[in-house]
């Protein structure tokens, strides 16, 4: 059993406060019957809720996936940059959705969010190997020894440990790379310390997933099929 209000806004109805001021106006039935109360306990795997004659779910898993911009910082709330949680629709606000790992400030592209804890954890563990594909723009050419000083395993000049990565060179100045944990600025990072400073940085791919036409700055939420599939890769 559980608060009418406190079900109402795990279902992202609005606020505490619009809650109330919602049940004051009659709008809200369980099983049929309108109820003003938002202390009034009810057990939603039995008893049917309604807004507006709409019946509404509690709080569920959901998996969604942001085209970020540059401009952005990865944060839920950051007092002097705007954060990626703005970029979302208002309707999943009440969803309590995290950031997967981060994206820094001016690096753009697939940003995923989720309010399942143990998936977040499981997505962004070194252990688990789910692979992270980012396209840069860097100065420089990437060489057969860049390859595999990046397959060796890179260790930066601060001394951080960087596993095993696959960088492919796809033109002049241009590379791919794919690296399975995400240390802060890592790419960028392991990218200078082989004297290629990196001028764009974007994000296309995670866990087997790509943005697949997303425009920059819009989000949607992945379908079952797509999160059983990142469910599969960080098993």
């Amino acid at each position: 059993m559980e608060r009418l209000d406190k079900f109402l806004t795990e279902a992202g109805v609005g606020t505490r406060s619009q809650v109330k001021q919602i049940l004051k106006t009659g709008r809200v039935a369980v099983d049929g019957k309108a109820i003003k109360d938002g202390s009034s306990k009810i057990d939603p795997s039995v008893q049917t809720v309604t807004l507006d004659g709409d019946m509404l779910c509690g709080k569920r898993r959901m998996v969604v996936m942001l085209n970020k911009p540059e401009g952005y910082v990865t944060a839920t709330e950051d007092p002097r940059d705007p954060t990626v949680m703005e970029l979302l629709p208002e309707r999943w606000k009440h969803q309590q959705l995290r950031p997967v790992g981060r994206l820094d400030k001016a690096t753009e592209g697939l940003l995923l969010f989720t309010n399942d804890g143990e998936l977040l954890h499981r997505l962004i563990s070194p252990k688990k190997g789910v692979e992270k594909v980012y396209y840069a723009r860097h100065e420089g050419n990437a060489t057969q020894a860049d390859v595999k000083a990046f397959a060796e395993g890179l260790t930066l000049r601060d001394g951080t440990v960087c596993l095993s990565a696959k960088l492919t060179p796809i033109g002049p100045g241009e590379s791919m790379i794919a690296v399975c944990e995400g240390k802060y600025h890592q790419v960028r990072r392991m990218m200078a310390s082989r004297q290629m400073t990196v001028l764009y940085l974007e994000r296309r791919q995670e866990g087997g997933l790509t943005l697949n036409g997303l425009d920059r700055g819009c989000s949607r939420e992945l379908t079952e099929a797509e999160v059983m599939k990142l469910e599969e890769m960080a098993d």
